[in-house]
């Protein structure tokens, strides 16, 4: 073969190698992320991981687990500035704003504890063990029970908000990502994600009343509600699959392509717009009206940005980014006009 063509189809491998890679990387929609940047705002600490993050629209205030650091951070959105830095909170994963009662609930990994805040002074209050590998945490309000997904024990711990104790310990029989709560059927749904299923728990008695099989999950770990619609998102991270789940049938009526190991989603509920944050840095938008979900656009939004929060007022998003060129930084974000 001559060396000219032999060394124009290497070339030719290479590029087409290169291709693939970046398709696998950032699947392609044909439309950008329909957002622009407001600012890029340090978040002091260490470059470590950073988890969930929940916001508590009227105070202002967003909350963001800082993994790394053992830390959750405290910042103003009105202000765009960090306003506190809470300690002492062992590999903290999850973190949840219940404005209702003034508290936030961060799971403490590394001693197994869910740990209640006080909003008002940002110190510590309770301290109730929460299984092996507490992780995502949603909140019944009529239960008066906070619901905690224990990802390695299998199980969803169950806290009475009202003591600040553990009640009740459910066994989901497997590997248990996202836990979140649906206001209209008032139960608890939690992602089994080696089973591939979803379960639901009646708060009124704490047990498995239902469990759905998920026709393509794998690791279904990221979990959102939109009850309006009776639809349920879910991102399963080991197949970069966003499935959309109608509640009412019980069955998966849409998957879409998304970045690599999606984590956490975040409802605008004005806008309708779904949003997807993984891994990869990249983030997909969707759109959901009247029943249907359409991908609105998708991007690189910032390194590891794999954790989103919305203003519903405001429509800003936040996404805690662990290093941002050699320091930590919440990247804010909103809608393209």
């Amino acid at each position: 073969m001559n060396t000219l063509i032999l060394l124009r189809r290497i070339g030719w491998m290479v590029a087409l190698l290169g291709t693939a890679l970046a398709c696998m990387a950032a699947p392609s929609t044909g439309q950008a992320l329909p957002l622009t940047k407001v600012a890029d705002v340090p978040l002091g600490g260490g470059t470590t991981r950073m988890d969930y993050a929940s916001l508590d629209p009227g105070r202002h205030l967003l909350f963001i687990a800082h993994l790394g650091d053992s830390a959750v951070i405290v910042f103003d959105t009105q202000a765009q500035k960090v306003v506190a830095r809470i300690a002492g909170i062992s590999h903290v994963h999850g973190v949840l704003a219940i404005p209702a009662l003034g508290r936030v609930y961060a799971t403490a990994t590394g001693t197994d504890q869910v740990v209640a805040i006080d909003e008002a002074t940002f110190k510590v209050v309770a301290r109730a063990p929460a299984g092996v590998y507490p992780d995502g945490m949603a909140y019944a309000p009529e239960a008066h029970k906070l619901y905690v997904s224990d990802e390695t024990g299998g199980t969803d711990t169950v806290i009475d908000v009202r003591t600040n104790a553990r009640v009740a310990t459910i066994p989901l029989d497997g590997q248990v990502g996202n836990t979140q709560y649906d206001p209209v059927s008032r139960h608890i749904f939690a992602n089994v994600q080696t089973r591939a299923q979803l379960a639901e728990i009646d708060p009124a008695t704490d047990r498995v009343i239902a469990r759905i099989d998920l026709a393509g999950a794998q690791g279904n770990h990221g979990l959102l509600i939109v009850p309006a619609q009776r639809l349920a998102f879910i991102a399963c991270e080991d197949n970069a699959r966003l499935l959309v789940l109608n509640l009412a049938s019980r069955r998966v009526v849409a998957t879409f392509a998304v970045g690599g190991d999606p984590d956490v989603l975040a409802i605008d509920p004005q806008l309708g717009w779904i949003y997807v944050a993984g891994e990869a840095g990249i983030v997909s938008v969707f759109k959901a009206q009247n029943g249907t979900v359409t991908k609105i656009g998708e991007g690189m939004l910032g390194p590891n940005a794999h954790v989103v929060a919305v203003d519903p007022i405001s429509h800003r998003t936040y996404f805690p980014l662990k290093n941002l060129e050699g320091r930590t930084a919440l990247r804010i974000m909103q809608p393209r006009t």
